[in-house]
Parts: C-alpha cells; structure tokens; sequence
C-alpha cells in the first residue's frame, strides 16, 4: 500500500500552506519537518505533523504569545490542526538535546527538548518546508549520545509506563509501546532509524504477539473502527506482557555499551 504524498493537494497541503504564511510575520529562519511526514509514512487524520521552527534570536515573550495565538485560530479553522505540533528554536539555542523549548503539542503549550533521535531525523531525512536546512543549523547527534538517549527511553520512561495497566487500554500506548521498541531496537544494533510501517513488519520477527501486530496495521493502514472491550484488555495484557521481558533484554544488552 503506497501512502498519499503529504504535499499533494488536500487537508495537509492546505494546513501546512496556512501555517508556513501565518508564521512569516514572525521571519522564521527555517521551517523543518520530521516524524511521519518526513519520513515516508505519514497517514493523514491518523499521523502527528512534527514540525521545528526555528526564529530569530532571542525569542521575546510577545512573539510566544503570537505563537499560541496562531496555532489557536489553526485550531479553530483547520481540524486537522490537532495533530500540529511545533518546537521553536532559534539559532543560538539549538546546541543540547537536554534544553527544553517552547513547543506547541496537544492542543496546548509547554517546554520540551528536541530529542537526540529528532535531531538525527532531521540530518538523515528531515523535510525542509522553508529557508535553511538543518546542516549548518542544527549541530550533529552522535551515535552515542543517540543510542544513550535510546536506552535511556526505553527503560526510563516505557517500562516504568507498563506499571500503568489503564494507559494499555488505549490504542496509542499500544501502538508507539511496541513500535518504538522495534525502531529502539533497531537503531542500537544497526545505527539506522526506521519508520513505523518498519518497526512493524519487524515486530513479528521480535518475537512480537501476531495479535497484536495485526490490531496496529490494521487501525493504522486498513480500517480505524476502535477494537472491542474483549480484545482491548486481552491486548493490554499481550502488550504488557511482551513489551516487559523484552525491554528488560534490551537495557541488560545495551546500557554497558553506552556507558563504555
């Protein structure tokens, strides 16, 4: 199944249009796309839009308020403005994948970093939606703060989520649980980042419960109709019993090396 081209006409075209002129008032020195959109396997009204803008520096309190407002009216004019999510850079702030930057996520505003795995995204694949590109711009992630990061993630953040049985409940724990384990995999033993529809088509070779793997691919390519509430708390418990043991071997096999 080929994905719709994300810049042919349609309800993403026309978002992006409509945010790359409301963000010219602002003079953005680039305008930067990865995730999905950038990486080939982008689903319209299913996929988030990963965007990083990058302003003049410094970045005064009166343009953030500009930036909220602007991705309000976007919020109230185009649906599909709900999966819009942008982190705002400047040029002398985009070194340290540790600081945390204005972000518009969820439908409201916080401070995030932009991790090492974005950061090298956007060297291997990112999409350039206006002015410069990332090199230059964006300094480089190595391969091992990169695969520190990876570990880090994995251990840190989704084996302590699996402690929570309800987050499980849900389709999107289920589906970024066991697709960013594959992609997590996948960049501590061969260096490369893959996409989801990868991280899928691996998963069973992973060891994986085919259930569940066939429940992703089919929400997320095939047909978005939610599963019942049998299949949802069987689902959990494959998924949590899985995703446990295997992300355990993970950090056991990995984390030395980071530290190496």
């Amino acid at each position: 199944m080929t994905a719709p081209d994300p810049m042919a006409d349609g309800a993403t075209a026309r978002l992006l249009d409509r945010f790359l002129a409301d963000l010219r008032a602002l003079h953005p020195v680039a305008v930067w796309a990865h995730g999905s959109l950038a990486g080939g396997d982008y689903q319209e009204g299913h996929s988030d839009l990963d965007l990083i803008a990058v302003l003049e520096s410094p970045i005064p309190l009166g343009t953030l308020r500009r930036t909220v407002r602007l991705h309000r009216r976007l919020r109230a004019d185009e649906p599909l403005a709900e999966k819009l999510h942008c982190s705002y850079l400047t040029p002398d702030t985009m070194a340290g994948a540790d600081r945390s930057y204005p972000t518009w996520a969820h439908n409201h505003a916080l401070k995030r970093p932009v991790t090492p795995v974005t950061r090298r995204e956007l060297h291997a694949f990112g999409l350039v939606l206006h002015g410069r590109p990332p090199e230059g711009l964006l300094p480089p992630t190595s391969d091992r703060e990169l695969n520190a990061f990876v570990v880090r993630d994995q251990k840190e953040f989704w084996r302590d989520a699996l402690r929570e049985a309800r987050l499980w409940n849900l389709d999107v724990w289920v589906d970024l649980g066991m697709l960013t384990f594959a992609r997590a995999g996948t960049t501590l033993r061969d260096g490369r980042l893959i996409s989801k529809r990868e991280a899928l088509e691996l998963l069973p070779e992973l060891g994986a419960p085919v259930e569940v793997v066939d429940d992703i691919r089919r929400r997320r390519y095939e047909d978005p109709a939610p599963p019942t509430k049998e299949w949802t708390a069987r689902r959990r418990e494959l998924t949590r019993n899985y995703l446990g043991p295997a992300i355990d071997d993970l950090v056991t096999t990995y984390e030395p090396l980071t530290r190496a």
